[in-house]
């Protein structure tokens, strides 16, 4: 019997479900729970972050200055006015001729040293020589012609006295008496007039011979030949109204200085000031001086310029021999014109300058108008066109140091040397001071500035601007 296998009975296929429309959204993903471990790292980051935020943000405080500084100490201080000038020989003759001609001989050089009388040359003579026997034989001359005159008044005077014989005889008239004593007067008349001629002639003779003299050049002064102007063969031209230099003669044993002295510092210079020169050509050596001379007359150079500079000449005299000086080398004198006793002093690159402005508002000299030009009231307004800007008057000060901070203080000054000045006013002995650098004191610093001393020449860290 057949055996019947149903079909295996299938479950219904479920209908299809209908496409959605529209985008179909993603199940978002489960949330992650993050750990207390990480929650606190992140905190601290943040924090960290906020933190360096703020401080950049809040003003950092201004780094010190680096300076210098000194004590105001109490002593001697002079007052010291310098100037550049000319060496020059105390005596100086320039040997000239009065007479023209040409010279035929020249026996010095430049640096011979030469004696008073010594003969240093010859001018042409022989046109003086013929003069001088020209006025020879004149006086020779008047001198036979006396003679004569001499003869005829002897002759006259014996025939008066013949006559006045006569006449006292009865045999020679009152006329002619007088006609003989007329004779006699007109000859002696005649010889005084030959007598004039000789004395004439002997003037011109005298003239002639001196004339004569002049052709033989003869040193006026012991010294040294410092410039010999002419040369043989040379014509040499004499005149009254200009000379002609043969030759100049110096005495070297005795050296001058004639330096310029500015218009404001020569009011300190008097007659007998002590002063040492600097000589270029002898260097690492100071000499002895002393002022005897201060001119009364100005030199004015690039007068009507803005340049304009007017100076006086002050000549001083050294006190000793120079070895080996010569006229012309440059020199630099510092006279010291004042000492006072006891005075408060600084060096002298501590006192610097500030405007008016600047030290109401506690500036920087950086941060001033170039030239301390004053802004203006109106906050920095232009000048008005063909008008300079007026300036603001600047005042000295220095900086004194107090608790590790620069105070600026306005000073009065005295007297200065080459290395400190005198402080009259403004300042104590004790007082420490800044004296450098040199840029800091006069641009950078200014009233309320931190500052770090450092020793002298040691290079401290770089000033902040602030």
């Amino acid at each position: 019997m057949a055996t019947h296998n149903p079909a295996p009975m299938h479950a219904p296929e479920p209908a299809e479900r209908p496409a959605p429309e529209g985008p179909v959204l993603a199940r978002p993903p489960p949330p992650v729970r993050m750990s207390w471990t990480k929650r606190i790292v992140a905190t601290l980051f943040v924090v960290a972050v906020a933190a360096i935020t703020i401080g950049s943000l809040r003003p950092r405080p201004e780094p010190p200055v680096a300076i210098q500084a000194t004590t105001a100490r109490k002593g001697s201080i002079t007052r010291i006015v310098t100037a550049a000038g000319k060496l020059q020989a105390a005596t100086e003759v320039k040997l000239s001729s009065n007479i023209s001609g040409d010279l035929l001989e020249l026996n010095v050089k430049e640096g011979d040293r030469v004696k008073r009388g010594q003969v240093l040359g010859r001018i042409d003579a022989r046109r003086y020589s013929a003069q001088v026997s020209q006025q020879d034989a004149a006086r020779s001359s008047a001198a036979a012609d006396l003679q004569s005159q001499n003869v005829n008044v002897t002759q006259l005077e014996q025939e008066l006295a013949r006559v006045e014989r006569l006449a006292q005889t009865g045999n020679a008239s009152a006329a002619e008496v007088e006609q003989a004593r007329a004779k006699v007067a007109g000859e002696r008349a005649r010889a005084d007039a030959a007598r004039g001629r000789i004395d004439q002639a002997d003037a011109s003779l005298r003239e002639a011979r001196h004339l004569l003299s002049l052709t033989t050049l003869t040193a006026p002064i012991d010294g040294v030949v410092t410039k010999r102007q002419k040369q043989v063969g040379e014509r040499v031209r004499g005149s009254d109204f200009s000379e002609d230099v043969i030759v100049v003669i110096s005495t070297l044993s005795q050296m001058e200085v004639n330096v310029e002295v500015g218009e404001h510092e020569v009011v300190f210079v008097k007659e007998g000031d002590t002063a040492d020169i600097e000589i270029d050509a002898i260097p690492e050596r100071k000499f002895p001086a002393q002022v005897v001379e201060v001119a009364r007359n100005a030199t004015v150079k690039n007068a009507g310029t803005e340049g304009e500079v007017t100076t006086f000449v002050v000549r001083l005299a050294l006190t000793e021999v120079v070895p080996g000086a010569l006229p012309g080398m440059s020199a630099q004198a510092s006279i010291a014109t004042d000492t006072r006793d006891g005075a408060v002093v600084v060096p002298i690159q501590a006192v610097t300058v500030r405007t008016e402005k600047e030290l109401r508002g506690g500036a920087s000299g950086k941060d001033a108008a170039p030239d301390g030009a004053a802004q203006g009231s109106g906050g920095g307004a232009p000048a008005q066109p063909g008008k300079k800007p007026r300036r603001e008057a600047l005042r000295k000060v220095v900086f004194v140091v107090d608790g590790g901070v620069a105070k600026v203080r306005e000073v009065e000054t005295g007297l200065a040397s080459d290395t400190e000045i005198e402080i009259v006013k403004g300042l104590a002995e004790g007082d420490k001071v800044v004296e450098g650098p040199y840029r800091v004191l006069s641009r950078e610093l200014a009233d309320g500035k931190p500052v770090t001393e450092e020793a002298p020449g040691a290079k401290g860290p770089k000033a902040g601007k602030g």
